[in-house]
């Protein structure tokens, strides 16, 4: 639509309305604004900025939290610019009569191609807003007869900001204006202005108004009084102040005083704002104000503070909601700034005072009355007061990096003390880069970086990364340490032979950050990946990190190994060492997040234990991509030239044709790993009883527009008719769209019966909910429903394994859950490769522990309906 329709519609010799301008020049903006607007009848006025106008929508019912929950959104006629940050009345008997307020604004991040969406009539996008974020979709209906306008759906996406059935209304919870903080009566009865009851109000004889720079910074001033927080000192406004650090512990500390915040994976910065200007300062103290864009900027100087010190972290979240500082880093290096969000968790100095003598408690309670009045971009980091081993293991069930814990009573204090503690959930540390190996597979890229650590002045040898790389890192890491070789090493040991082999020594002068799975005897990182270069800390400061001696948290039990076929040995109950020599090591099987073919053998070592007894002795089909996920892809299930000796071949007694793969240990799994397999799909049955199924897998495939916790439902039904059965349900994240609810079963039923056991259950869903379920592949069937395939549990056919990785973006893995895990925190492909093996780490217990004690028969068993 065109500003035309908008002037047309309005008299602005009577409307305070804002008048178009000269028709804008196309132009690529991201803000958006959501306008209260009390008219004939209340509703809310939604906008996007695309191509130098409004898109606009009228909400009758506003927006909602819940995700899923659909309001009507009718398109209206497109609003210049200047409407966005309008706020007044509109005369009663003119277009639109009655007040408005700015309810929200901030800036919206289009999913894909936003003219395509419009065309299409789906619209996805993510909001950074004061009240509204995430993930969300406008859906065009279709269109009747008599319909005047185009009417759509606004739907809040599954995610983190997404709110459960039954929570308050956003709308009743936060009604005042995003601008002024007014409710929307006080609109009504401003002056000068207009009432939609009384036409125009006059304003005033006089109006007061400030007469002075102080007198306008006074109105400016925080919404906090610092002078009358607790231990506030009236003091100018300091230069910079070394950061408070966190002393590591292998737990978290307990008891009433502690708060407990999860841990950031970003760059800490100090926030100066002084008279307008805003700096961001490095933990050393560097100026890199010019780094992050000028949304951040922007959203700092929007305060209503005139001084101000705060202390946070800058962050760019990956799909699944959490920090990735990889995903910064990549970011940085490509000049984007659209994604930074940063995260404030302290406040040092306020508007004339100095707070750092303040109690913690009193310092977050200021600083989230000031955070409230930002944008989106500048967030509040929550705080937990349960106890700290729950806090620690939530996270690292999570993959998180773990949490910070802090005395709620304590002042801020420079420096690496007690007051603050940090608690890990995986082995990771700021190594310094002392040299690098070429990659084997491109002459501009390397291959692995040697790392060390300080001690006093001398420079120790702690091995070689040489995964984590993307191939952009990669060859952006080679131009970067070529020019700084030198000839001699720097390691103020000698290095062995195989330490030293093919190593170009450079100037000891960057830092990288490293995630690692532990140390080995001999002071060598085991299972090491490279997170990132972090320019914020000098190479010296590099020492190696030792945590106070505490009971460190417990890796789960790794399941007992199955009762292995008689040609087949029994899984080792823990990981062995692998011996199988891996060509091209650093060859990039996932570009994006630079998982090399190490750092794939790396991750099935680690959760070997747990895979080893899903997979052994099984028939096996494969995804095999030699160039790696953005390369040529093909299944394959028969032997290939130059297979592994570790690889082992199973007949299968109805094919005369060519022996099926199979492995039966972790050299075989580290054997596909070399031949480029990044999916591995086994068979339901073993390879000593083909015709009778041992597993059936209930395999969920969302359509188009649903939820994630309309699956989760979907898998909790599963489950229940699967136990009504008498069978054991498990559930795994499928690492793509889905949820698969695995069952063990006794292997007496044939597959035929296996397969009507499980049509059985797909059929009565979708006969039951047929607004939620199809059984049927057909695609034309599925949008806005859930496909219940149960077609896998035939003779043949095969699901991905539990914790195989899949060729896609990201390096997903297919995790089991416990179905108390089952929430909106973890999506279907939430877990990855990197994150995976700290997950496991943390737990207490297998989520799949005794998944084949579980086992039940399945024959002359009658599918009851769920709750039945």
């Amino acid at each position: 639509m065109a500003l035309e329709q908008y002037r047309a519609k309005r008299n602005f010799s009577a409307t305070p309305e804002p008048r178009p301008k000269v028709a804008p020049k196309a132009r690529r903006g991201d803000s958006f604004v959501v306008q209260k607007h009390d008219a004939r009848r209340l509703h809310y006025d939604f906008r996007l900025e695309l191509d130098g106008v409004l898109k606009s929508w009228a909400v009758t019912r506003g927006p909602s939290l819940i995700a899923g929950e659909k309001r009507l959104a009718v398109e209206v006629e497109d609003h210049p610019l200047d409407y966005g940050s309008f706020e007044g009345t509109i005369p009663r008997g003119e277009y639109g009569g009655g007040s408005v307020l700015v309810w929200d604004r901030g800036t919206w991040t289009p999913i894909g191609d936003p003219h395509k969406g419009l065309a299409k009539g789906h619209l996805e996008f993510e909001l950074h807003g004061q009240k509204l974020n995430g993930r969300w979709h406008l859906v065009r209906m279709h269109k009747k007869p008599r319909d005047k306008h185009e009417n759509w759906l606004l739907i809040k996406g599954e995610d983190k900001y997404a709110r459960p059935e039954g929570a308050p209304d956003i709308l009743e919870e936060r009604p005042e204006s995003a601008a002024t903080g007014r409710p929307i009566d006080e609109v009504a009865k401003e002056a000068p202005g207009w009432s939609s009851k009384t036409g125009r109000i006059k304003a005033p004889d006089k109006v007061q108004k400030p007469t002075s720079k102080a007198a306008k910074a006074t109105q400016a001033a925080s919404p906090v009084d610092p002078a009358s927080i607790e231990s506030a000192k009236k003091a100018s406004m300091p230069g910079f102040v070394e950061p408070m650090l966190a002393s590591l512990a292998k737990s978290p500390p307990s008891g009433e005083r502690w708060l407990h915040e999860i841990k950031f994976d970003g760059y800490r910065l100090e926030v100066h704002l002084t008279g307008g200007r805003v700096r961001l300062m490095t933990r050393s103290g560097l100026d890199w104000t010019a780094k992050f864009g000028d949304a951040i900027i922007a959203a700092f100087k929007a305060l209503p503070v005139r001084d101000a010190l705060i202390d946070g972290e800058l962050v760019v979240e990956n799909a699944a909601g959490a920090s990735d500082f990889s995903a910064l880093q990549a970011d940085l290096s490509e000049g984007r700034t659209d994604r930074f969000l940063f995260y404030a968790f302290d406040l040092l100095y306020l508007d004339g005072y100095d707070l750092r003598e303040a109690p913690l408690d009193a310092r977050m309670g200021a600083l989230e009355k000031l955070v409230g009045q930002g944008s989106g971009v500048l967030r509040l980091s929550e705080h937990f007061d349960e106890d700290g081993a729950i806090v620690l293991r939530h996270a690292c069930r999570l993959g998180l990096e773990g949490i910070v814990s802090k005395l709620r009573d304590a002042p801020y204090h420079s420096g690496r003390g007690r007051g603050w503690i940090k608690s890990k959930c995986s082995a990771r540390q700021e190594f310094v880069v002392a040299g690098f190996v070429p990659s084997t597979a491109a002459s501009d890229a390397v291959g692995s970086l040697s790392l060390g650590v300080y001690e006093g002045d001398a420079l120790r040898y702690v091995g070689r990364v040489g995964t984590g790389f993307s191939a952009s890192t990669a060859r952006a890491l080679y131009r970067r340490l070529e020019p700084m070789r030198i000839a001699a090493s720097p390691f103020a040991d000698r290095l062995s032979s195989e330490e030293a082999r093919q190593v170009r020594f450079v100037r000891p002068e960057l830092v990288a950050e490293v995630d690692f799975r532990a140390w080995t005897a001999d002071n060598v990182l085991r299972h090491a990946s490279f997170v990132g270069l972090r320019e914020d800390k000098a190479p010296r400061e590099v020492v190696r990190e030792t945590p106070a001696a505490e009971a460190a948290p417990k890796s789960p039990k790794p399941p007992k190994s199955p009762k292995a076929p008689a040609k087949s040995p029994k899984t080792p109950a823990k990981p062995q060492s692998r011996t199988v020599a891996l060509t091209h090591p650093d060859r990039v099987y996932w570009p994006d997040v630079g998982v090399t073919k190490e750092g794939l053998a790396d991750y099935y070592t680690e959760v070997w234990p747990f895979m080893g007894p899903l997979i052994v002795g099984r028939a096996l089909a494969l995804l095999r991509c030699p160039d790696g996920i953005t390369g040529q892809q093909f299944f394959q299930k028969h032997a290939w030239k130059g297979l592994n000796r570790n690889i082992v071949l199973v007949k299968d007694p109805k094919d005369p044709g060519e022996p099926l793969v199979s492995i039966r240990d972790l050299d075989g799994l580290i054997g596909l790993v070399q031949s480029a397999t990044l999916e591995i799909h086994p068979w339901g049955s073993t390879a000593t009883d083909w015709e009778r199924a041992d597993t059936i897998i209930m395999d969920l495939d969302p359509g188009e527009s649903v939820t994630w916790a309309a699956l989760i439902e979907a898998a909790l039904d599963v489950r229940a008719r699967l136990e009504a059965a008498g069978l054991g349900a498990f559930v795994k994240t499928s690492g793509g769209k889905g949820l698969h609810v695995v069952a063990p079963v006794k292997p007496k039923a044939d597959w035929p019966a296996v397969k009507a056991f499980t049509k059985a259950i797909a059929d009565s869903m979708a006969s039951d909910s047929p607004q939620k379920y199809v059984a049927t592949i057909a695609k034309a069937k599925r949008t806005g429903k859930i496909l219940v395939d149960y077609l896998r549990n035939q003779r043949g056919m095969t699901a991905v394994a539990a914790y195989s990785t899949r060729a896609r973006p990201g390096a997903p893995v297919s995790m089991p859950l416990g179905w108390d895990e089952l929430g909106p925190a973890i999506g279907p492909a939430y877990f990855t490769v990197a994150n995976a093996p700290s997950r496991l780490a943390s737990l207490a217990r297998d989520p799949w522990e005794g998944f084949r004690a579980a086992a039940a028969p399945i024959e002359a068993v009658k599918v009851r309906r769920a709750g039945a």
